[in-house]
């Protein structure tokens, strides 16, 4: 550690995920596990490198008034806010608001349909798009929280 790099950095995200009963549930996790060095001949920056996996990008713009009903991910996903506003809803009845800068870890395949509902209810906030990049994983979700640190 450097004078000037501070304390190991605590990146707060939310979790959507499946509990042991196909029910979605947010839970308040964080990225711990930094490691300080350079990249390359950069100087020393703190690093979170997460498992390896396949993965696929996707940039999607919701329109003013979008709402996504019921519907699980598509896969696990890292969800980036990159400018508007969205909420998620999670069958617990859990709900969340993001804006930009703000991410979360949405992994609630496998849900039970409870109500008629399943997975989680999305949609945009405000007057301008929310628009989106989302890292699909290509690897089995998991069903405990905050297990990517």
């Amino acid at each position: 550690m450097t004078e000037d790099s501070g304390p190991k950095p605590e990146i707060p995200y939310w979790h959507l995920w499946t509990d042991e009963n196909g029910i979605s549930r947010q839970t308040r996790c964080a990225l711990t596990e930094f490691d300080l060095k350079g990249v390359g001949d950069a100087a020393a920056q703190w690093n979170n490198r997460q498992p390896r996996s396949e993965a696929t990008v996707v940039v999607t713009v919701q329109p003013v008034g979008w709402v996504g009903e019921w519907h699980e991910n598509p896969a696990p996903q890292w969800i980036v806010v990159l400018s508007g506003r969205w909420w998620i809803e999670a069958m617990d009845g859990t709900r969340i608001e993001q804006g930009a800068g703000e991410f979360s870890l949405g992994e609630d395949q496998g849900c039970s349909t409870v109500d008629g509902r399943k997975g989680h209810r999305s949609g945009t906030m405000g007057d301008v798009p929310a628009v989106l990049m989302t890292v699909q994983l290509h690897v089995p979700p998991q069903r405990r929280p905050c297990h990517l640190r």
